[in-house]
């Protein structure tokens, strides 16, 4: 954490204050222009002139920015053994995150420019409301290792404890979180149609910040209330008493059920190979290939591989009948990025919602493996896609499989494209087992809690 960090940058623009007693100025100054050298805090250019001090700084130790993410820093460093990889310095305004062989000899170089706060050069515990540390996983087959985690645990504790605290202080019906919740939001319960009053004003923003407490909770990882959130959210304009109460119902959900964490595992995910029909592609996309960045880094260390799930809760909306669509994608066994959010078009079959599904998770995809590459990382093999739809599977990995809806012949032509390019494979998945089940439907307790063990530890 950089101490006074806007302070440590020159600023190009003019600015100027006039000389008082409140700025620590000698009388004989007083009510002088006095130039402005500095990003002072509060100017509407100091962050952006710290950013810019900060990269240039970087850029004179080795590090250049990423053209995916001009935040994430990257400089070529070898190993001991000989091994060439990527130390990495990822940015977020005067925070720091180091990642390399000896990341302390990293900040050390970065201390001799800038201040440091004292005590905040160490591993990782918490970085933007996430709380890091290191976990021990133990696999039948292979021996005890050690590998980073992320949780909400303590951002989800001080949410809890707040909302407790405004229970007992106003009047909304009851004075703790309900006990004994099982699932995040309950099975039967449709917001869209719930009759009861609306909120009034100063109910509604209090239900707005709840909804942005939750979100920021799903961003951290608690991928088994993204589905229910991802409902409520649609009500921050005007909410219901009986929406404030669901809302009310997922902090006694996380209560109750504290412990789950998104564990960043390495090891390589192997499925059987005759799960994915294979074909010659070449006389429907002969041109068909993935795009390769070409002003990419040289990919360096070891390759990862894709996985991704997906997943369509067809008309589940009571009210306007749009599907639900769900993606959930790994890299090596890390859940890295997720997806649930309500379709913005009504499909009038199962078929077509998967597909529409399928087509959103393709270009997830495609924008996950650009990053990876941007970031040098090299990815080996297309991405193993999995989706519950008997007909989605056929239709997209055989050749001679016609498109007979045609309003989805887009969704139907970029699946066939990106497996004929290698960018994806698709095999069938079987509902019980399909993990994205979780961001598009409100399952019940055991179900959630199988299908969330798949993901979280």
């Amino acid at each position: 954490d950089i101490q006074n960090a806007y302070l440590t940058a020159p600023i190009k623009e003019k600015y100027y204050i006039i000389a008082s007693e409140s700025f620590g100025f000698a009388r004989e100054f007083w009510g002088r222009p006095a130039k402005v050298v500095r990003a002072l805090y509060g100017l509407p250019v100091a962050g952006a002139s710290f950013r810019s001090h900060l990269a240039k700084h970087l850029r004179s130790l080795g590090y250049k920015p990423s053209k995916a993410d001009p935040d994430v820093h990257l400089r070529p460093a070898v190993k001991e053994n000989g091994d060439k990889y990527y130390q990495i310095i990822l940015a977020y305004v005067d925070d720091l995150l180091c990642c390399g062989i000896d990341p302390a000899s990293q900040m050390a170089v970065i201390g001799l420019e800038f201040t440091l706060k004292d005590g905040s050069v160490e591993e990782p515990k918490m970085y933007l409301g996430a709380d890091i540390e290191k976990v021990q996983i133990h696999e039948s087959d292979s021996p005890l290792k050690t590998r980073w985690a992320m949780s909400s645990t303590n951002y989800t504790k001080k949410a809890i404890y707040e909302v407790e605290r405004e229970l007992a202080s106003a009047d909304f019906g009851f004075t703790y979180l309900p006990k004994g919740v099982k699932t995040p939001m309950a099975s039967d319960y449709r917001p869209e149609q719930d009759p009861t009053p609306e909120l009034n004003h100063k109910q509604q923003n209090y239900y707005q910040g709840l909804i942005g407490v939750l979100r920021w909770i799903c961003e951290l990882g608690r991928l088994d209330i993204i589905m229910p959130v991802s409902l409520m959210s649609r009500y921050l304009a005007q909410a219901r008493e009986g929406h404030l109460n669901q809302v009310f119902h997922m902090f006694a959900y996380l209560k109750h059920h504290d412990r789950y964490k998104l564990v960043f595992d390495d090891t390589i995910p192997v499925y059987d190979e005759s799960r994915f029909h294979k074909c010659d592609w070449s006389e429907f996309y002969p041109d068909a290939q993935e795009l390769l960045p070409p002003d990419m880094p040289e990919p360096l260390g070891k390759s990862v591989v894709m996985t991704c799930f997906c997943d369509a809760d067809h008309a589940g909306c009571k009210e306007t009948r749009r599907s639900h669509t769900g993606v959930l994608i790994f890299v090596n066994r890390a859940p890295i990025l997720w997806f649930s959010k309500r379709q913005a078009t009504v499909e009038t079959s199962t078929f077509g919602s998967e597909i529409v599904a399928l087509r959103i998770a393709v270009e997830m995809i495609e924008g996950l493996r650009y990053k990876l590459r941007m970031f040098g990382v090299k990815i080996d093999g297309p991405c193993d896609t999995f989706c519950d739809n008997e007909s989605v599977v056929k239709n997209t990995t055989r050749p001679e499989s016609p498109i007979k809806k045609k309003h989805n012949s887009i969704a139907y032509h970029k699946a066939r494209e990106s497996i004929a390019a290698g960018i994806i494979r698709i095999a069938k998945e079987d509902g019980k087992t399909n993990i994205a089940d979780i961001l598009t439907k409100l399952l019940k307790g055991p179900t959630l809690r199988d299908l969330s063990s798949r993901c979280m530890w």
